[in-house]
């Protein structure tokens, strides 16, 4: 590798350094960064007023006006060295617009991209405050940090109805319960996920929305967004068994085939089973979910009833009415099954939002819920480079089953 010249002369370094010994000599509230800073700051904007005027200081007037310097300007700028205090330069007519530190300005753009950076990890806005002041010597309240953030929500409305590909293959939906202060009331709410696997493989979360009221036409609304947005096409839609979700998305989709997510059902099967019984039950619901084809299945859940039925018999009845929903996935190979019949594609995004909620007892609004999901999927996201397993083997039969819907004549 070449060795980088440095753009600034030894010698001026040199000099710079001169009787540097500590780091907070370099870097500490009266530092060498700090002043130098402040220092080429001003130069510049010295430098912008004299192209502004047409003259250096105290040089002779030759603008038409007849606009010369009229005395500074103090402001303080936050910056991740603190709080830098500066002069900038003002004229006579008031017309000059500085660049490097507009008109209005308190911080660097760097400064507010911290601040959003730390909030999307989860930290709350008294945790921030702290952080600051400890890393930067900078203090700002609450209410600062929050009018940072609150500079996204904009940004979340806009990607909340952003257009979306015509076509996905397999779209998965799944829910976290967050509280939220609603009226006066703090109670729980079900914050719905919705991610896509596109034509290549690739994750794509494609909304985010808080039911006030869950059912069909909650649910009937949501899809019909998706249609809205450019969807024309699901082949398989993945759920946990959303009430009123099947039927809405039916509604608006026909041609989607509905798949109960097996991971989820196991789960629920569960609630009624003793810790000690659990093991031989799982064992007993995986001969079924793993079985060969469809009618092997039903044959490993007679099974299962006839051993289990006199005990738990809640459970042969729960898989049994939603038979129907159960079963597609049995249509593909057993490579590509588990693409289809979990929902571990979003269970694992759920996990990362608990996490960044865990500190939070309740959240003020909708608004400040959405804001901090938006960016801590925006982080997640980030981290989808490559397309999910397996899927080279699912896509080759989707363009074989689904032909005339991906190629329409």
């Amino acid at each position: 590798m070449t060795a980088v010249k440095s753009a600034i002369p030894k010698d001026v370094l040199d000099s710079l350094l001169t009787g540097y010994q500590r780091p907070e000599d370099l870097i500490g509230e009266g530092g060498l960064l700090k002043q130098l800073t402040k220092a080429l700051v001003e130069r510049v904007l010295e430098a912008e007023m004299s192209d502004h005027l047409g003259h250096t200081r105290n040089a002779r007037v030759t603008n038409s006006t007849g606009n010369t310097r009229n005395g500074k300007t103090r402001k303080t700028i936050k910056g991740e060295f603190g709080e830098i205090p500066i002069e900038v330069p003002r004229d006579r007519d008031a017309t000059f617009e500085p660049l490097l530190v507009q008109k209005h300005q308190t911080r660097w753009s760097g400064f507010d991209e911290k601040i959003i950076s730390l909030y999307a990890r989860g930290m709350t806005l008294r945790e921030i405050q702290s952080h600051l002041e400890e890393m930067y010597g900078t203090e700002v309240s609450p209410s600062f940090i929050s009018s940072v953030t609150d500079a996204v929500n904009d940004e979340v409305k806009t990607w909340q109805v952003r257009p979306l590909d015509p076509i996905y293959p397999i779209v998965y939906m799944d829910c976290i319960h967050v509280k939220i202060r609603d009226s006066g009331t703090v109670r729980p709410k079900a914050v719905y996920l919705a991610i896509g696997i596109n034509m290549e493989g690739e994750k794509e979360v494609l909304g985010l929305w808080i039911a006030q009221t869950e059912g069909a036409k909650f649910w009937l609304q949501v899809v019909t967004e998706l249609k809205n947005r450019g969807v024309q096409d699901i082949f398989i839609a993945c759920v946990d068994g959303l009430k009123g979700f099947p039927e809405a998305i039916e509604a608006v989709f026909p041609k989607t085939t509905v798949q109960l997510c097996i991971v989820h059902l196991v789960r629920y099967s569960m609630n009624y089973v003793s810790w000690k019984l659990r093991d031989q039950v799982a064992t007993d619901l995986k001969r079924i979910y793993q079985s060969v084809t469809a009618e092997d299945a039903e044959l490993r859940l007679a099974e299962f009833e006839d051993k289990w039925d006199k005990t738990h018999p809640p459970i042969s009845q729960i898989w049994r009415r939603n038979w129907y929903r159960i079963i597609p996935f049995f249509e593909y190979p057993p490579e590509i099954r588990r693409v289809i019949y979990t929902t571990n594609a979003i269970e694992s995004v759920n996990m990362s939002l608990r996490r960044i909620t865990k500190n939070r007892g309740s959240f003020p609004t909708d608004e400040s819920l959405l804001k901090l999901f938006y960016l801590a999927l925006r982080n997640i996201s980030q981290r989808w480079t490559l397309p999910i397993r397996d899927w080279k083997a699912a896509l080759n039969r989707f363009t074989i089953q689904f032909e005339d819907r991906i190629n329409p004549v």
